[in-house]
């Protein structure tokens, strides 16, 4: 008898782990059935409890046991930027990750909010409704008061009720790639009637812009929609230009203005600043460095500080440039012309 309780003890080890991993196994997939567009290693790491080899491990076990009709592996790895996610083939997925794509797609629609009397705002809803017609009774129930579940709060945004013929124009023209006849107001009140070929319509900081190719400059500029005074839609077709995107057209500038590549070098002066900053992606190439007396130094290279120094200006006294001296100069002459409204 004595001999018999230590392989007792011996059976009773082995098992448990097996039992643990198949809970752990049952976690995973219901977790992937609750997220169509993936669940991220870290993520399940942490929820499971478990380290990256054993969730490979069970990785590797499922693609061999969890397959369909035709074999081929229920679960795949995919990647979004450095981060490796986990999840269901789509010919996999749940009915129910239809409801899931719906919140999605409506959390994306809010930001549209600020578009209310618009061609734009009337055709996204038109768009929200059918898709929402279309579901089973039960996942529209499911549905329910999303408008007050999920919701997006704009910053300042323009007003674009007295806009809408214009935006339906715009919008037109870039579906259809005619070229425009744009009456245009500057900043400082001159117009300018250009021949436009329009390329993109994009939204920066609750304003609509257009991007496209001004014949009258003989280069690709930004409209403001709200400073368009008149439109025409001219019968000539353009041809899309094959070596132009918005991406690379916009990547390096801070803002919309364009301007020459220019090394920024800014002090953060308190530690909330540098938390605040820090959790954002204010431009492609920032930096942030701590110094030796313990604040930090943001750096970017970026194309035109037009906008850049009104952006700095709002830091107030938590922020100091460094250089370039010209954007070092033009904010400390802003600062002092500021104080003395308050002198």
């Amino acid at each position: 008898m004595p001999t018999n309780k230590p392989k007792s003890r011996a059976v009773t080890t082995t098992r448990r782990p097996t039992y643990g991993a198949a809970t752990r196994l049952a976690r995973l997939v219901h977790g992937l059935l609750d997220r169509p567009y993936g669940w991220s290693f870290d993520a399940i790491q942490d929820e499971l409890g478990i380290s990256e080899r054993t969730l490979m491990r069970y990785l590797a076990a499922c693609r061999v046991g969890l397959v369909d009709a035709r074999g081929t592996p229920i679960l795949e790895a995919t990647t979004r930027g450095s981060r490796r996610y986990l999840r269901l083939r789509p010919a996999a997925r749940a009915q129910d990750s239809t409801a899931y794509e719906a919140l999605l797609l409506y959390f994306a629609l809010t930001v549209f909010q600020f578009l209310e009397g618009t061609v734009i705002k009337d055709g996204v809803e038109g768009l929200w409704e059918r898709l929402r017609r279309s579901l089973p009774a039960a996942q529209q129930r499911r549905l329910a008061d999303f408008d007050r579940k999920f919701y997006s709060v704009p910053f300042g945004p323009k007003d674009y009720r007295e806009f809408d013929d214009v935006l339906d124009r715009v919008i037109r023209a870039l579906v259809f790639q005619k070229g425009l006849k744009v009456d245009y107001k500057g900043l400082l009140g001159e117009g300018r009637v250009h021949r436009f070929d329009p390329y993109t319509l994009a939204m920066y900081r609750g304003g609509l812009y257009l991007i496209g190719r001004s014949h009258l400059l003989r280069r690709i500029i930004w409209l403001a929609i709200e400073r368009i005074r008149g439109v025409e839609t001219l019968d000539e077709v353009f041809e899309y230009p094959k070596g132009y995107s918005p991406q690379k057209y916009t990547e390096g500038i801070f803002g919309i203005v364009d301007g020459p590549e220019t090394e920024v070098e800014i002090q953060l002066l308190s530690p909330e600043t540098v938390t605040y900053l820090s959790s954002r992606r204010i431009h492609p190439t920032q930096e942030f460095r701590i110094r030796r007396d313990g604040t930090t130094v943001l750096r970017m290279k970026v194309r035109g500080t037009a906008e850049l120094a009104f952006w700095i200006l709002g830091l107030g006294p938590w922020a100091r440039v460094l250089k370039p001296r010209q954007l070092r100069d033009e904010v400390a002459g802003m600062l002092r012309r500021a104080a003395r409204l308050y002198s």
